[in-house]
């Protein structure tokens, strides 16, 4: 079965994340010279761990095909703080006009967020909701002989 839009999307932000974070962790010089020198070296380690446990868990939830809202909160969110980064401290002139290449990318990334969003209110809309059951007091588990009742929300 070919995976849903939220999937690809989790497994390229996700792969795009371990790789830029691994990146200074790795081999800081090389780094350093696409992005400029840095002041703390362990900061710029720190960060790069971090953006690597984000790309992780998006490529956990990818893979495994569980890509909810709170997995499309973090990959919204992360590329939305990481691209304000960017624009602040790039006019600030505090980091290297090339961080503006990565708040394009990370741009790209809200939008493919946005649009599996759509996606996933259109088609929620499109199908009729279910309604949730709520079983009657005492009893343990669903079965056949167990009276439900509709749950209002």
């Amino acid at each position: 079965m070919e995976r849903e839009w939220s999937e690809r999307l989790s497994l390229l932000q996700g792969g795009f994340y371990v790789a830029t974070g691994l990146w200074p962790i790795v081999h800081l010089r090389s780094f350093e010279a696409v992005t400029g020198p840095k002041l703390e070296g362990w900061l710029v380690k720190t960060v790069g761990a971090l953006i690597t446990v984000i790309g992780g868990t998006l490529m956990f939830a990818g893979r495994r095909r569980s890509v909810g809202p709170e997995v499309r909160l973090l990959g919204t969110g992360s590329a939305a703080a990481f691209t304000a980064v960017d624009l602040v401290y790039t006019a600030k002139r505090r980091i290297s006009p090339v961080y503006l290449l990565d708040a394009v990318a990370e741009s790209a990334l809200i939008a493919g967020w946005c649009v599996t969003e759509s996606r996933l209110r259109a088609r929620s809309s499109a199908t009729p909701q279910r309604r949730g059951l709520r079983l009657m007091k005492g009893a343990a588990s669903p079965s056949k002989h167990t009276t439900v009742e509709p749950v209002p929300y």
